[in-house]
Parts: C-alpha cells; structure tokens; sequence
C-alpha cells in the first residue's frame, strides 16, 4: 500500500494556470509560485464573474479528536471532488498546515490517499512562505517593543505588563517562558518574556479576518501589545509599527491556489490551530472560493465544538458569511476511543463502547442543527476494520434526530469514494437554513463565554480564576467588553478535562486567563491546562522524515 507522500508524488497535476483559467481567474490576477502554486491577487475578487444564484458555503467540521485521527481534510477534499463528478463546479478554501504538527505528532493538513491536495510535501512544510511573513512581522514588533524602552521608553510601557509574545512556528515548549535582555546595558532591558506557536499569535487571526490591504493594516495598529506604568493600553501604531509589520504581510494576504490529485481547485490559506487560536482559513480564501465557485466547501479545526463555534462565532461574524449546510465527519474508531478503548485496540469490533462514545458524535451533530441551525450530514470516514454491525449502530443512534449519515471512503477511492456524501449534501443544500449564531453580537464577555460553555459544551457553568476575573474588568473599562470570544481549550473533550470523553456532564469550565486581541476583534479565553506553545512527544514525526541526494522527500506520513 502506499504511503500518503508516494500517492502524492506520483500525481501529475494541472499547470496551475490551466486550473486559474477553467475557474475564470486572468493571468493578471496571478501570482506563479513555480508551476503547481500560485497566489491570486486579492483584485481578483473585483474581477470574478457575476452569478444569478450566489454560491454555496458548506462547513465541513467534525467530533472530538482523538489520536486515531478523524480524516476530516480527506474528507473535505474527497467530497469535493464527488460533487466536481456530479457535475457541480466545487471550489475548497482549506487551512494551511503548520510546522509545529508536521514534525510533531499529528501530521499535515493537506488530506490523504486519494484525497489530497497537492503538491502535498510543499504545501505541508514552507509552502509560499505565509507563516514566515506572520513571524517576520509579529517578532519586529516585539523588537520595537523592546527597542521603545531600551531607547528612552517615552510611552512609558511598563515592562512587566507587556503582553506581546515572539513567536516561531515550532513545537518548542523550551521558549513558553524566558528571560531575555540579559548582559548589560548595551543588550536591553532584562525581562520576563515568552513564544507562542506562530499559528496561535493574533497576528495569524488578523491576517485570517482582515478583507483588504487597508483594513490589515488598520487592524495591526490597533493590537494592544501592553499596558503603561499607569495601566493604560498601549497599541501598536504608537509605536509606529503598523506600516513596517503590513510591508512584510502584504503578499501573504494574497490566498494560495492549488489542486486536489483529481484537479478540482483549492485555496489553501492559513488559520489552524483551532484549540488554541480561531482555526479558520482565511475570509480571503473564503470569499474567493463563493466568487468562482457554486459550492465552496471550508473546513474548521478540531471538533465542532472548537473549530465549528469559532468559525460561525467569529469568521462568520466578522466576515458576514452564512453557511448553508454542515457536515460533521466520524469515524468508528474514534467512537470505540470515547467509549473507553485504548488507542491499540480500536481495530477490533466493540459495539458496546461505540454505544458509550456515540452521545460525543450526537452532541455535535445537534449543536450544528439546534445552536446554529444548519442542515447536517454525518460523514462517517470508514476503514477496512469497521463492521457493518457498527455502522449500523451509528445509523440507528442519529435516525431518530432527524440527521442523515453517510459513509465515505474518498481516502481509498478519491471522489468515486464520496458520491453518497455528495448527494446529501445537495440534498441539504435544497433546504433552508437558520443560521445563527450561539450569542448574539454586542453580548457582554461573561455572558458569551457562558452561552458558548453552556449552550456548545453543555457545560454547568463557568468558573473564573481570580486573575480571569480582574483582566475581565480591565478589558471592560478599556471598552472591549462586548467583543466575540475565542476559548482555547482542549480539542479531546467538550470539557476542559482532556480525560473526560464522550459527552460528559455536570461540569464547570474554568477560565484561568483572559487577554484582548484588538487587532484579530475578540477575546482570547484560556481554559484549563491549555497552553498556546505546544510540545513535541517523546518520539516526533521528525525523526522520520528524510531528504535523499535528488531532494526526494520521505517520511512525510
């Protein structure tokens, strides 16, 4: 059997120019990155042909994580592919992987088998370099942040409330926190500092909502990056940062073309990390898809209840989208791991746990079709070991709710694979949705994290550290407190216990730390354990990735 890395090395693509043009897009639009890669200029979305029906958006989301991995890119792109063979004119807009998971533990996010995106070694490590532009920029405002003071500090920032990290996309748990400016005068101002995961700093959710050159750069002036001796904001275009930072970003607000193996379009545009950080791909990518597409399928991280709130609670918000449908993806293993089975024994038929970890897939099925009224379709993402007693065991649990399931095997048969799927999606796509948000706009910070803990989590309530509690009514004094939210929290649990499987109850969320991202437009609430620079495992995915002699890459899943 072959690898994901060899399936996509034996592929022979489109030239990228070829999927632009039976798109629309005018090689004026185009920016070519080699042969199989391009970015398009964001002119392109004045140049996009105008439609009678306006396109489609459909939400590919999914349940709880686990380590057996769920397939929900594969899914994705194996679905678009089908409806490209229905005769529908598909386009993706997908998020860009990181280098912190590719060379840790969970992988790439460019899909696999036969429903990948290519070229997959590329886009899984620097691709069109998006993410080194989000460094460059976040780290020369820490630099002047540092530089301000070392140089009189006329604004007066106060250096132990400097809010503002560096960050390097790398599992690094080395840099979470560290001194820096040590040596004498000529080297700084000594201070408590600390990284974040590129993926998790708020420079990558500007980039992710900002609509235009403008509006980035409005938005990197108004980042608050910390507090004065005198306890007031201090933003970054007083530092004067703001055109510098947009200099080094402009090109990467562009979104990245590219194909899946079967060559239906695909804009791959950044945004992971949906425990920690928004998890979304670009509004850009977003709007570039609906432009040139009738159906554009996005994809958001981790479960529903991550990745699926924050894209309707904050993209959808920020950017006016309206979803028309989701799609939740699933699969056996996965619910055997909530029902209690270890990691090496999911191979093996267990209706009895899979029983126990249905009500985690139930939970989020409903939340998409009760808390924000979309139409969904479970897509249950089978494997050679699933028996048709457990699959029928999932019908049966989601028929009485009214919520169709379908398997797909797009992994192993590419779009041939998705067909089912396709078709209950354009079933859904023929009813009307209700799409709502789970607060509404302008609603004060406790009370929407309640209404996401309560209503999304199906949590008792909230509980907020005393530290929580003060940063709250700062940000409420400053005037940010009627902004959207984004709790980072851990993917493996409705909770914020990673142990608590399933679809737990009676439970309390605890916030231990609340800070503004004014730039990104919302609140950033750190629950439980969750960190916002990862970890490698004991044995990473880097140990085994090689580059021979002819720069052949191997290893990469």
């Amino acid at each position: 059997m072959l690898s994901d890395i060899e399936i996509a090395q034996k592929a022979h693509g489109k030239p990228i120019q070829d999927v632009a043009a039976e798109l629309g897009i005018s090689p004026e639009d185009l920016v070519l990155y080699g042969t199989d890669k391009a970015k398009v200029r964001l002119s392109a979305l004045a140049h996009a042909p105008k439609k009678e029906h306006p396109a489609h958006l459909v939400l590919v989301t999914a349940m709880n994580p686990t380590p057996a991995g769920e397939g929900k890119t594969t899914t994705t792109i194996g679905l678009a592919d089908a409806l490209a063979k229905l005769g529908k004119n598909p386009v993706l807009a997908l998020r860009e992987p990181s280098l912190g998971p590719v060379f840790g533990v969970k992988g790439g996010a460019a899909g696999g088998g036969y429903a990948q995106v290519i070229p997959m070694e590329e886009i899984n490590l620097h691709f069109t370099g998006d993410f080194h532009a989000i460094g460059a920029a976040n780290n020369l405002l820490a630099a002047m942040v540092d530089n301000h003071i070392k140089q009189g500090n006329e604004l007066g920032i106060d250096p132990r409330q400097i809010t503002w990290k560096r960050c390097v996309d790398m599992n690094d748990r080395q840099l979470r926190h560290v001194v820096d400016g040590l040596g004498g005068v000529v080297d700084g101002m000594p201070r408590e500092d600390g990284f974040e995961i590129t993926v998790a700093s708020e420079i990558m959710a500007i980039m992710a909502l900002s609509t235009s050159l403008a509006d980035l750069k409005e938005r990197l002036g108004r980042i608050v990056i910390g507090y004065t001796f005198d306890k007031a904001p201090v933003r970054a275009r007083e530092l004067h940062a703001e055109g510098a930072m947009c200099a080094l970003l402009k090109d990467a607000l562009s979104p990245n073309l590219v194909q899946t193996l079967e060559g239906t379009p695909a804009f791959v545009h950044l945004g992971p990390f949906a425990n920690i950080a928004h998890g979304c791909n670009s509004l850009v990518a977003d709007y570039m898809a609906l432009s040139y597409g009738d159906i554009a399928l996005t994809e958001a991280g981790f479960g529903a209840d991550l990745g699926a709130e924050k894209f309707c609670d904050i993209a959808c918000r920020a950017g006016n989208l309206k979803p028309s449908c989701a799609v939740v993806v699933a699969t056996i293993r996965s619910l055997k791991y909530n029902g209690g089975v270890s990691k090496d024994a999911l191979s093996s038929p267990n209706v009895e746990a899979l029983k126990r970890g249905l009500p985690n897939l139930v939970r989020h099925a409903q939340n998409m079709v009760e808390v924000f009224g979309l139409p969904t379709v479970v897509a249950l993402n089978r494997f050679s070991a699933d028996t048709d007693e457990e699959i029928a065991a999932v019908r049966e649990a989601l028929e009485p709710l009214g919520i169709m399931m379908c398997e797909s095997n797009v992994w192993e048969k590419g779009g041939e694979g998705g067909l089912d799927l396709a078709q209950a999606v354009l079933h859904l796509l023929s009813k009307k949705p209700h799409f709502s948000f789970s607060y509404a706009t302008g609603t004060p910070l406790k009370a929407a994290i309640s209404a996401v803990a309560t209503r999304v989590y199906r949590a008792r309530g909230v509980v907020y550290a005393p530290k929580a509690e003060a940063q709250i009514k700062r940000l409420e004094a400053e005037g940010f407190g009627e902004l959207p939210v984004c709790i980072a929290k851990t993917q493996y649990s409705f909770s914020d216990d990673a142990s608590k499987l399933a679809a737990p109850r009676d439970f309390d969320i605890t916030v231990r730390e609340v800070k503004v991202d004014a730039g990104a437009g919302f609140v950033r609430v750190l629950t439980g354990a969750i960190m916002t620079m990862p970890g490698l495992p004991k044995h990473p995915a880097a140990e085994k990735i090689d580059c021979d002699g002819e720069g052949v890459i191997s290893g990469l899943f």
